[in-house]
């Protein structure tokens, strides 16, 4: 699927990127799809969604990557791009009771961007945790917590493959799948045409 709104006329540099998207596989309990992107955060923006399931239960966790361009260097980054990241997911009782998930779930991103090669500066985020405790008639509803996980960075090339295969990890470790061995390669997809959009 190509990238929707991306045009001849739109920077090299930007195309590149979002070429670079598409290189990617992932594992198959991570679904992508291209979505619109924001179009007042930059002039040149791609972006998709990613939904983690296992077996036949509803969505494990789900997240955004969006990836910012301005070429006249007007925002306030330190390159023309930026790379922003969102993951959120339900966590079991056990891990939600740990007072340092806030910790935890900041240490899998950065992880994730080392092991992927995904080099990068200004790294900046937010780690927010909700319970939710029913009352009244719900009084019998279990808490429940979610964290999610807000970040964004700057790349040190074009090349985003890397940053979008760190997110797909940080995805799998939010939602509580354990790291793929070599065994689960031949069973990943490639990555959907991700949506660029000229501004």
């Amino acid at each position: 699927m190509p990238p929707q709104g991306t045009t001849d006329d739109a920077p090299a540099p930007f195309q590149r990127a979002v070429d670079s998207l598409r290189g990617v596989t992932v594992r198959p309990e991570v679904h992508l799809e291209a979505i619109p992107a924001p179009r007042r955060l930059a002039p040149h923006a791609t972006a998709l969604s990613g939904t983690v399931t296992v077996g036949e239960d509803d969505a494990a966790a789900l997240g955004r990557l969006i990836v910012l361009y301005d070429p006249d260097g007007s925002r306030d980054w330190p390159g023309p791009f930026r790379v922003v990241a969102y993951a959120g997911a339900e966590l079991e009782a056990e891990i939600a009771a740990d007072p340092l998930i806030g910790q935890v779930a900041w240490s899998w991103l950065v992880e994730a961007l080392d092991a992927a090669g995904a080099t990068h500066s200004s790294l900046s985020g937010t780690v927010t945790r909700a319970t939710t405790e029913g009352y009244g008639q719900k009084a019998d509803q279990p808490p429940s917590t979610e964290v999610e996980l807000r970040a964004s960075w700057t790349p040190d090339s074009e090349d985003l493959s890397g940053h979008l295969a760190a997110w797909v990890a940080l995805l799998a470790s939010v939602a509580g799948l354990p790291p793929v061995d070599v065994a689960d390669l031949g069973r990943r997809r490639p990555v959907p045409g991700a949506n660029g959009n000229g501004g």
